[in-house]
């Protein structure tokens, strides 16, 4: 099995953040999404981990289910103020033409005086949104609006 070294990078883009998750599978691509979401607000290497959170989703697709996780995720952030520094996805399903995600998230309350806060994200959008199947596993490009 092949071993990926870059998880996540960060494109050019235009009043927008861009960038591109990688994994061996399609789960590591979700959370390495989600990490370089997060990476975006805040330094995840400053984040403890004593809060968990479980998250449960279904979409109708593939894409609609990356962005359903990334925005129930920001959504956590803004209404119960959690910052996440890690992602465990268990599962992503495909079943009766319907996916779904089984994961969690870790990390803590959101602290402004402990945290500071990078950049703020709008909303995760499906623009030029692409979740590929590479020769080395999976990637993923998502752009969020700032």
């Amino acid at each position: 099995m092949s071993s990926q070294v870059k998880q996540y990078e960060y494109l050019d883009h235009t009043a927008d953040i861009k960038f591109l998750a990688y994994g061996n599978t399609l789960e590591e691509t979700f959370e390495n999404s989600a990490l370089a979401m997060f990476n975006v607000i805040i330094d995840t290497d400053k984040v403890s981990g004593e809060v968990e959170r479980k998250v449960f989703l279904k979409s109708p697709d593939l894409e609609s289910l990356l962005v359903d996780w990334l925005s129930e995720l920001l959504y956590i952030f803004e209404v119960d103020e959690i910052v996440f520094r890690e992602f465990r996805v268990e599962k992503i399903r495909e079943e009766e033409g319907e996916y779904s995600i089984t994961a969690q998230a870790v990390g803590e309350k959101y602290y402004p005086e402990s945290h500071p806060f990078e950049t703020e994200i709008k909303a995760v959008t499906y623009n030029q949104l692409e979740i590929m199947k590479t020769a080395d596993g999976w990637k993923a490009q998502v752009v969020v609006d700032i």
